[in-house]
């Protein structure tokens, strides 16, 4: 049948009467928000406690915790040039169709290695791996068993082209550093095994020294919101922070936007969650946010690096500037980091 376009036309009036109200609150949310950011920007032991409070009462809380820096510091782009080998590796996937005849997945990694400087050529490498279900096994595949692998491929394949090249390299892919994944009964034998190989891949790169990272574009994580929620909300109510909403509609995108000028980074900050305490010592997460565009059209990105490359200042600096510098040659339109983009371009692989 036809859809009701009458119901359709009356809920969009309803959602339209309602708009001036939703973006009154929104403005509101967000000048609390201001105020909390300036009243706690260096109240970090006291932010940290507080994070270690909401933990208590919630171990499924994620928020990010300070360091050692202000939360509304910015750093200008580095003045050197780096002098750099360049790995990012993306990865696409075709998963099982329960209708089809015959039930397969597809995994196809693709990466690129750019010598900054050195007049080679990019070298561009693919693993494209076909797996064919038995007909007489019950296994199947879900679409996130299938991803979990991709993830995992992709940080194997920068470890491996990385083999070929010295001096700094930087090593990329696109999406979270975090092992993102089904923690269910039916799948958390899978996710351990694969997480176990991330792990091992990500400690060999800290044996070799490669910055390792990984970058999101048009971020929706709000961590540090979260932590500024948590500031803002009584010690006896903490246990509802995230029923009950301080900051509805804040994000931090909208945030940094407006603390980060031209090619400016965050402070860096420590990812408070229980999935994240998997990664220890050197592997433990962190992460900051960065403006690749301008100040008129702000593009701001965030980007996941483990404790060895926050403890390195010459290894954040150079992420930065590289991030910055291969955004430019995207051009002011899609203000992406190039490298990245050419590794998805690789990487995609149709049914066709």
């Amino acid at each position: 049948m036809p859809i009701d376009y009458q119901q359709i036309y009356t809920r969009i009036k309803e959602i339209g009467a309602g708009a001036k109200e939703r973006e009154k609150k929104k403005e509101e949310a967000q000048e609390l928000a201001q105020n909390l950011l300036s009243s706690f920007n260096s109240e970090l032991d006291a932010l940290r406690s507080k994070a270690d409070s909401a933990k208590a009462v919630d171990s499924n809380i994620r928020c990010a915790v300070p360091l050692n820096e202000a939360l509304a510091s910015h750093y200008p782009v580095p003045d050197s040039t780096i002098q750099a080998t360049l790995i990012a590796a993306d990865g696409s996937q075709i998963v099982p169709n329960r209708h089809e005849p015959l039930q397969y997945y597809v995994i196809n990694v693709g990466a690129i290695a750019m010598q900054i400087g050195s007049g080679n050529t990019p070298e561009v490498e693919t693993d494209t791996e076909l797996r064919v279900l038995d007909e007489f096994d019950d296994t199947y595949f879900s679409d996130s068993q299938v991803a979990l692998q991709r993830d995992v491929a992709e940080r194997k394949k920068l470890l491996e082209m990385s083999e070929k090249y010295s001096g700094t390299i930087i090593a990329l892919t696109e999406g979270q550093l975090e092992l993102w994944g089904s923690v269910d009964n039916e799948n958390a034998k899978e996710f351990e095994k694969s997480l176990h190989d991330y792990l091992q891949a990500l400690e060999e790169m800290r044996q070799k020294q490669i910055i390792a990272g990984g970058y999101v574009d048009k971020p929706g994580a709000n961590w540090v919101v979260k932590l500024l929620e948590i500031a803002g909300t009584p010690q006896d109510e903490l246990k509802n922070v995230r029923k009950n909403r301080l900051l509805a509609g804040v994000t931090d995108l909208w945030m940094f936007s407006q603390i980060l000028g031209e090619h400016e980074r965050s402070a860096v900050f420590a990812l408070q969650a229980k999935s994240a305490e998997k990664y220890k010592d050197a592997l433990a997460i962190h992460f900051f946010y960065i403006n690749v565009g301008d100040k008129k059209r702000p593009k701001i990105a965030r980007v996941d690096v483990p404790l060895w490359v926050v403890e390195n200042p010459s290894m954040l600096n150079a992420m930065h500037s590289v991030l910055v510098e291969q955004s430019k040659i995207m051009g002011s339109s899609q203000q992406f980091p190039y490298f990245l983009h050419r590794a998805h371009e690789i990487a995609i692989v149709t049914h066709r």
